[in-house]
């Protein structure tokens, strides 16, 4: 039900310019055209018809005719590499020469395939694949792992000199360096259409990405339907009806990324970025004040009252049945504290805490009550920078980098590994922010465990996140702007950290945008 073929790759072949609007010429890499690249990977200069072609589960497979996720991705694959209408009707037996492939065997190797599960961030995602006569096969502990050998499968697949789809004689051995291989996207600023996050979704699994951080609520609009505080979104998204995710919707963005090995993480970011939750949820947002009388504007979540914790309560117990992945991620990032300064109970309570004019106790007083409202979720939880040093056990901790200048990252990410939190990289990774020519090598050559730090400290980096902020992006420049920039990060993430051959990389990624292209 949720299958969106994609057309075979065009012999069109289209270019990525240069500098200064030079067009560069594309040399043939060793590697041909697979992105990212794996880790091992050898292939001979000896073709194989795919003249009469059938992917098929191994004998051995523990997952067999019943994984529903593995046969939906042999018929978006056989699709995606030879068109629909080929695989229309039952196939005529026929002899077949001595050089042609008739079968890719993909074979199970656990007892728990997983097929019915979601990935998760301890996912194996591991494959092995042969690509010889008399058949070829793909082998993986788990079924993720076999939906990143088809992924590389279909690379592999060209047509020769007759238009006769061919493939090499190749050995793989592949797994992915960091297990959290994210994009963000912004559905706030300006709503994005089920469509154009599907298609992300599908062009994501292109490029081996895992998770889907969606930031979909802020300041500006609160799309997300509540079946708890439906208010939310009657009051604050753009339009009640049209502009808004249902629960259907939801479930399908869920399942449509759970068929392609892709975990999709909520962002539901307070006490800032809330404007659009007041407008919803009478009593939520602090009143703010002029002198010693209310604006009438709102400042962020109002952190001293009993009823913004069962509110944040009732919310995080909703949201944790509707997204099965482990991890919620709660913002916690850039609150302005004006109105907090302005307001005499805020104040009065200040006192009371001992907090003296540290606002930023207060804040923290507010992210640690939430931090055990989620836990109680049975949720992990992740958090922008800023809040580390909160009393919460490191095993259950991530952070998102967010910091501009790439050298203070670099000292941040020291500082955090150093106190034993496991930490994500986004910094330079702002796609939303655009130059001209091809900036996609500062993204290609960004490494997240370029830091000062032990070997131990390293080990806590568990990854990156390619972000695409939506103030000035919605669905009419989504698509372009976010690829082929963001495969860069994709290979950075997935590959051997020697892999860094900026030339190499041109070749590949100019066919491998033509693949995204077609």
């Amino acid at each position: 039900p949720h299958v969106m073929p994609r057309p075979a790759p065009s012999t069109l072949c289209c270019c990525l310019v240069g500098q200064a609007g030079t067009v560069r010429a594309v040399q043939a890499s060793q590697y041909v055209s697979l992105w990212p690249l794996p880790q091992k990977v050898k292939i001979l200069d000896l073709s194989f018809k795919l003249t009469s072609f059938n992917i098929v589960d191994a004998k051995e497979s523990s997952a067999g005719s019943s994984c529903s996720l593995l046969q939906d991705a042999y018929r978006r694959y056989y699709e995606y590499m030879f068109g629909i209408a080929k695989r229309q009707g039952p196939r005529k037996s026929r002899l077949t020469g001595p050089s042609e492939l008739t079968e890719l065997q993909v074979w199970i190797t656990s007892p728990d395939s997983e097929c019915d599960g979601y990935p998760s961030v301890t996912s194996d995602e591991s494959y092995e694949l042969s690509v010889d006569l008399p058949y070829a096969v793909l082998k993986a502990p788990k079924v993720w792992g076999a939906l990143h050998g088809l992924e590389t499968f279909s690379q592999l697949v060209y047509e020769d000199q007759y238009g006769a789809k061919s493939i090499n004689s190749t050995a793989i051995s592949d797994f992915p360096r960091f297990a959290h291989r994210g994009i963000l996207l912004d559905s706030s600023r300006h709503f994005l259409p089920l469509k154009v996050i599907l298609a992300n979704l599908e062009t994501m699994a292109m490029n081996k990405f895992n998770v889907f951080h969606w930031h979909i609520v802020d300041d500006q609009s609160f799309p997300y339907l509540s079946r708890t505080f439906p208010q939310l979104s009657q009051q604050g998204a753009y339009h009640p009806y049209t502009h808004v995710y249902t629960p259907a919707d939801v479930k399908m963005v869920i399942e449509f990324g759970r068929l392609r090995g892709i975990r999709v993480v909520p962002e539901f970011d307070t006490p800032g970025h809330t404007q659009s939750w007041g407008k919803g949820q009478k009593d939520l947002l602090t009143p703010c004040y002029s002198g010693s009388k209310p604006s009438g504007s709102f400042g962020p979540v109002n952190p001293i009252l009993n009823t913004t914790y069962d509110f944040m309560s009732q919310f995080f117990k909703e949201i944790s049945t509707v997204f099965p992945d482990a991890y919620v991620h709660l913002g916690g990032d850039e609150v302005d504290f004006t109105c907090w300064k302005s307001n005499p109970d805020i104040q009065k309570f200040m006192d009371q805490q001992g907090y003296g004019q540290d606002y930023k106790k207060l804040e923290s007083f507010y992210i640690q009550k939430l931090l055990d409202i989620v836990t109680t979720t049975h949720k992990g939880y992740m958090i922008w920078l800023g809040h580390f040093r909160l009393q919460s056990p490191p095993f259950f901790f991530f952070l998102l980098l967010i910091l501009i200048l790439l050298c203070m990252c670099a000292v941040e990410m020291a500082n955090v590994t150093s106190a034993g939190y496991k930490t994500l990289l986004s910094t330079p990774w702002y796609l939303n922010r655009i130059s001209y020519g091809q900036d996609w090598h500062g993204h290609y050559k960004a490494d997240p465990q370029d830091f000062n730090g032990t070997e131990e400290q390293k080990k806590l980096v568990i990854g990156g996140e390619a972000c695409l902020w939506g103030e000035y992006v919605d669905a009419t420049n989504l698509t372009p702007r976010l690829w082929p920039r963001a495969s860069a990060v994709a290979e950075r993430l997935w590959s051997a950290k020697d892999v860094t051959d900026i030339n190499d990389a041109f070749n590949r990624l100019s066919v491998h945008r033509c693949r995204m292209v077609a």
